[in-house]
């Protein structure tokens, strides 16, 4: 007898229809994770393009291409890993949005990039190995191993979720291609010691100045009995401060050495922070109308200063860390002779735009998973730490580009965290006006031992950040060698190939 054909149920005919739902959901799921890579080699290739255009016909263009690509890709690297110090902590502390925080943070990288950039690019391109010692037919090849060492281990680490600094992995990864290719004499070792105690200084700079501004803020606001009239009063004046400040530094940054002296410079920085405070003072009275005299209150009034101070940190983060991507691809096109008439270390703004819109481009397509990271996994911000965090963060930044000198922004943002966290521990312990402030409150509500109900709970959180210290220090140590190391091993594979 011939076989009865396979009569196919209405429950079995389900099954299968929901197998082919979930494999098109399953290939969808796949392929959204494609789309992001997918666009950084989309904007690789349009970064080749780009500088296919002014280097056409024009000797070393080839290599030029090459290590335009690979500055892109290390721009892309930067702003996939450094975007956390700049609107973490105001993505954590809830002041802003995460499609707020993106746009905020991705204009205002590639001002800071474009304008006031040039500075540390010069560090990174002619200061850390000495050009005029180096062959210039070497020179091309050591950037392009420094420009794939640091892009290929910042790459790694971002995906393991590594806070690593971006200006330790280039760095380190010039001077092990410089070593590799003609030994150490080459190395200038008082700027590496200038660049490795501010590595050291800088964190506890920013931790300083953070914990400055939370004495101030607790001091001047929070404990103080009618919290509302004086947020009226002094976040105006914080308000103030950020834009006189910022303001300065764009006039050092931007004017020629010594046309203005400092005491000018000082009356341009007072004068815009008073026409700021002017602007300020009737928008906090508007946000401050009918709100209750508590701490959760305050969220609203320190809104503005920690957007402002956001978008200032990623002003001073594009000025300091394009270098990170673009110093290395400056010093190749000066090497072949198509610098223009800028000089060694004077970057062609065509090479600048590629550092910036990089690490915009980065900043978009992969920030927003390390943005949570830190905002919300590490610490726990409100709108007035993170607000100290952040405007510490900027101000040693901006000092630091405004020297010439290439810090870790990662490590300036963990030392203002460490700044701010361990100023509450001893404030909390010791501080009489605190003391004061609760005791007054017990009385209002008639509580027979007032006790500060967080402090277990602080004390925890302290716990979580040193952990994280550690690992910080641990990827502090590791960074520099490995870049270094991977740095000379792709020369030395590079020089066997091709030169």
């Amino acid at each position: 007898m011939p076989p009865r054909p396979t009569v196919l149920t209405k429950r079995t005919l389900d099954k299968d229809l929901d197998k082919i739902t979930h494999a098109e959901e399953a290939a969808k799921h796949v392929l959204r994770r494609l789309v992001a890579p997918g666009l950084g080699l989309i904007f690789v290739g349009l970064v080749m393009l780009f500088a296919g255009v002014y280097v056409l016909d024009q000797p070393g263009a080839v290599l030029v291409v090459a290590a335009a690509a690979l500055a892109g890709y290390m721009a892309m690297n930067i702003g996939a890993n450094d975007v956390t110090n700049n609107v973490g902590a105001a993505v954590g502390a809830r002041a802003m949005t995460m499609g707020q925080a993106l746009i905020i943070a991705a204009i205002f990288e590639v001002l800071g990039a474009t304008v006031a950039g040039g500075e540390v690019v010069k560090t990174i391109s002619s200061n850390i190995v000495d050009t005029v010692q180096v062959p210039q037919a070497l020179l091309g090849w050591i950037m392009m191993a420094a420009l794939m060492a640091a892009a290929l281990w910042i790459n790694l680490a971002t995906w393991m979720n590594a806070p690593v600094s971006t200006t330790h992995a280039i760095v380190g990864a010039v001077i092990g291609a410089g070593i590799a290719a003609v030994g150490t004499e080459p190395v200038n070792w008082r700027v590496m010691l200038e660049i490795t105690s501010s590595w050291i200084t800088s964190p506890l700079i920013g931790g300083l100045i953070a914990a400055g501004l939370l004495y101030l803020v607790k001091t001047l606001i929070i404990y103080r009995d009618d919290k509302i009239a004086a947020a009226r009063r002094w976040v105006p004046v914080l308000v103030a401060v950020m834009a006189g400040g910022f303001m300065a530094y764009m006039v050092l940054q931007l004017s020629p050495i010594g046309k203005f002296p400092p005491f000018t410079v000082i009356l341009i920085g007072i004068g815009i922070g008073l026409v700021s405070w002017l602007a300020a003072r009737p928008l906090v009275l508007a946000q401050a109308h009918n709100l209750e005299n508590r701490n959760s209150s305050l969220r609203v009034l320190f809104r503005l200063p920690l957007i402002g101070s956001a978008a200032l940190l990623s002003f001073a983060h594009g000025a300091n860390d394009v270098s990170n991507a673009v110093g290395p691809l400056s010093a190749i096109v000066h090497s072949v002779g198509i610098g223009g008439d800028g000089g060694v270390g004077h970057p062609p703004l065509w090479v600048m735009l590629i550092g910036a819109f990089g690490i915009s481009v980065g900043l978009l397509l992969f920030g927003p998973r390390l943005i949570r990271l830190v905002g919300e996994e590490i610490t726990k911000l409100n709108p007035m730490r993170a607000y100290c965090v952040a405007l510490s963060t900027a101000f040693t930044v901006i000092a630091a580009s405004w020297l010439g000198l290439p810090v870790s922004t990662t490590h300036i943002a963990i030392g203002a965290v460490f700044g701010v966290g361990f100023f509450r521990e001893w404030y909390t312990r010791h501080s009489k006006r605190r003391i004061a402030y609760i005791r007054r409150r017990a009385e209002n509500f008639d509580i027979d031992e007032p006790e500060d109900p967080n402090i277990h709970e602080t004390r925890r959180r302290y716990l979580v950040r040193r952990s994280h210290f550690m690992t910080i220090i641990a990827a502090w140590i590791v960074t520099v060698p490995v870049s270094a190391a991977l740095a000379a091993v792709i020369y030395w594979v590079m020089f066997a190939l091709f030169v």
